[in-house]
């Protein structure tokens, strides 16, 4: 019944059901589970309590006759003031003319309306003469599109609920509904629409939460739980012994949270199921050593391992870093500059063994490419990878591991949700002696003096990055934008400064050319784009300059900064900015005030929304009807737990509680019992 056409309903025709189409809504299942996006809650608070620009409800005596005037065509303005508390409030109503003989002088009045808080005025919507009821009125407001308006979208939802919530059936066990005290799905959809009070419409929510939490993370572990047994693995045989030695000939101790996500790595590797694992650590917390440890760890247990990164200029970086951790293994660049005779010598070596650890780029994935054995992948900077690379990488070995890095901190609340098919590992810590950047905030006017400071730095032999938004000028954004910044620099600096620019626009062997340039301290100012975000490691640059920083989120604010203090002298980092909203101020504000990655990530999750801190059209992230990430992370982790346990504890299959609930997740994937 519930997968019936909409055009069920009365009222339904071929143009309507169209309009519903707009809105996603097909079937009556569509329609019953269509809630409400906001509601008005006409309770009477105190003045002190109104939040400027909410719609609010307050009781008050009228203390003049209201005054009319009219405007346009059958326009009209009605205003009067009413006494609340000691205060005279401005009452202002539209196109309410007829109200004038209702709201005579001494009479008491309830209106619902927005509330200024500066002018100490309601713009009305609704009024009633006299006081209000004793039971707060809760209107659901839903969102509506085209020819649909809310009065019929109401009617449809009536009379879907009316008729056809008896056939919603009830997905969760009973002990759930007991323990977690849960209304039934049927009350809960049921007050979602039509809530009787507050308290009922909050049970309602968190029911719907909660089952909304439980279904994504029971398919996300499912699917974890499957990849595991179908894909398989290697049980490596790690030579721990060597991996000791190694580590004592380090010339620094490891952290204790780089030693965490080792024994994770190590442990999921030694299992006989494939890892599929996510490296999270802040810039500079030391990812680099325990992929080098990891590379080491499938080596001394037969195999080859691969690290994958986005750029070529990286891979270089990294070849000589792991070459000089790893001086004993047999290393291996393989990037598109890598051309004949010496890349067939390097494809053969690799084909025949001779190659313990092979670095590269997208080179890595190319059917000339042939691993003998390939133990591990890890791949650096993950979210620039598309899933398609990913998996063809993984098909060149025998189910190798695979290891995935990033330096952006990820909240914990995303990556259960964006990652949940994976397991997370963090280093929240950042290496012993490591000199924290230094970050000011400063408006434009400040200018001449950041250039000077950059210009002294310059001449103590350091080197500097200038960033702006946007690569050409833009009539509607007034912002500096990289090629006019780049220009101006060049006239004010004296000659022997050389200055470079980097930009999206530009081809990969241009960045590529600059990039070394600048690492071999031939360029002293770098301007570039946030092409710089995800980058190269240069020691030597101390300064970053963030032009109109306000146009940045938090996390990317943080990774721009990322690119300097990677060596031992003092770095900083100058926002300019002048921002005119709230968000922007706080954005400043927390980013001068913290260098910790992951609080940042949090705060920037706060003020930005889960959609717009991946980007929407590549964020991943599931969309709920009801729950929020953000706001509803401890149902989020009670979810994520119980699901965890019926998954391994074969609950789903083994137990007729759980029928309806297999019922469900049967529907959004293709599953079949664990063997």
């Amino acid at each position: 019944m519930l997968e019936q056409s909409v055009d069920i309903l009365k009222g339904v025709g071929e143009k309507v059901k169209e309009d519903l189409a707009l809105m996603d809504l097909h079937t009556i299942e569509d329609i019953l589970y269509y809630f409400p996006y906001r509601y008005n809650i006409a309770e009477v608070k105190p003045l002190a309590e109104l939040v400027h620009d909410d719609t609010v409800t307050i009781v008050g005596t009228v203390l003049h006759d209201p005054t009319v005037s009219y405007f346009g065509r059958k326009k009209s303005r009605l205003s009067f003031n009413v006494q609340v508390e000691q205060f005279a409030v401005n009452v202002v109503m539209f196109n309410r003319a007829f109200a004038k003989k209702q709201l005579l002088q001494g009479t008491v009045v309830t209106l619902t309306g927005k509330w200024d808080a500066h002018r100490l005025q309601i713009t009305v919507s609704h009024y009633k003469v006299g006081e209000p009821s004793d039971e707060v009125s809760i209107q659901a407001i839903y969102s509506v599109k085209g020819n649909i308006k809310q009065a019929r979208i109401k009617g449809f939802i009536t009379q879907a609920v009316e008729n056809y919530i008896q056939e919603v059936k009830e997905i969760l066990p009973p002990a759930y509904l007991e323990t977690y005290k849960l209304p039934s799905i049927q009350q809960a959809i049921y007050s979602l629409h039509f809530p009787e009070n507050k308290n009922a419409l909050k049970h309602a929510r968190r029911r719907l939460i909660y089952e909304e939490f439980l279904l994504f993370q029971l398919k996300m572990n499912y699917l974890k739980h499957r990849n595991q047994l179908e894909v398989g693995g290697v049980a490596q045989q790690i030579n721990r012994e060597r991996l000791e030695q190694f580590m004592k000939t380090l010339p620094f101790v490891l952290t204790d949270a780089q030693v965490k996500a080792l024994e994770e790595i190590l442990k999921d590797m030694t299992m006989p199921m494939q890892m599929n694992r996510l490296l999270q650590g802040d810039v500079g917390s030391g990812k680099t050593v325990v992929a080098a440890i990891s590379l080491l760890g499938t080596v001394t247990a037969g195999f080859q391992g691969a690290l994958m990164v986005p750029t070529e200029i990286l891979a270089e970086q990294h070849y000589e870093s792991i070459q000089q951790l790893l001086p004993k293994l047999r290393v291996a660049l393989l990037t598109s500059s890598i051309k004949g005779k010496k890349r067939t010598a390097v494809l053969e070596s690799i084909a025949q063994n001779e190659v313990d650890v092979v670095i590269g780029t997208h080179s890595l994935i190319q059917e000339e490419v042939t691993f003998h054995s390939l133990g591990l992948v890890i791949i650096d900077e993950q979210h620039r990878f598309g899933v398609e690379q990913r998996r063809t990488l993984r098909e060149k070995g025998l189910q190798p591991d695979v290891l995935f890095m990033t330096a952006t901190p990820i909240p914990r609340t995303l990556a259960i949700t964006a990652f949940g098919d994976m397991d997370v590992s963090v280093i929240q810590q950042l290496p012993k002696g490591r000199k924290e950047i230094e970050t000011y905030w400063v408006k434009d006017d400040m200018l001449d003096r950041v250039l000077t400071f950059i210009q002294k730095k310059i001449a103590q032999g350091e080197q500097a990055y200038i960033v702006s938004p946007l690569i050409e000028e833009s009539e509607a954004l007034d912002y500096q934008n990289a090629v006019a910044l780049y220009e101006q620099l060049q006239t004010y600096y004296p000659a022997h400064i050389n200055i470079g620019l980097l930009h999206g626009k530009m081809k990969n062997d241009e960045k590529e050319s600059i990039m070394k340039q600048f690492l071999a301290n031939d360029i002293q100012i770098l301007v570039a784009t946030t092409v710089i975000e995800v980058g190269v490691n240069v020691p030597n640059a101390t300064v970053m300059v963030i032009y109109d920083a306000e146009r940045f989120g938090l996390s990317q604010l943080h990774q721009l900064r990322g690119r300097v203090g990677r060596g031992d002298k003092q770095s900083y980092c100058i926002l300019i900015a002048d921002p005119k909203g709230e968000v922007g101020k706080e954005r400043m504000k927390i980013m001068t005030e913290t260098n910790d990655g992951f609080k940042l990530s949090e705060e920037d999750l706060k003020l930005r929304g889960p959609g717009d801190f991946f980007g929407k059209k590549q964020s991943g992230l599931p969309e709920f009807k009801v729950a929020d990430i953000v706001h509803d992370y401890k149902a989020l982790e009670v979810a994520r737990n119980d699901a965890q346990k019926i998954i391994r504890h074969n609950l789903l299959f083994e137990n007729e509680e759980y029928e309806m609930m297999r019922n469900v997740v049967e529907k959004q994937i293709d599953i079949k019992q664990f063997d």
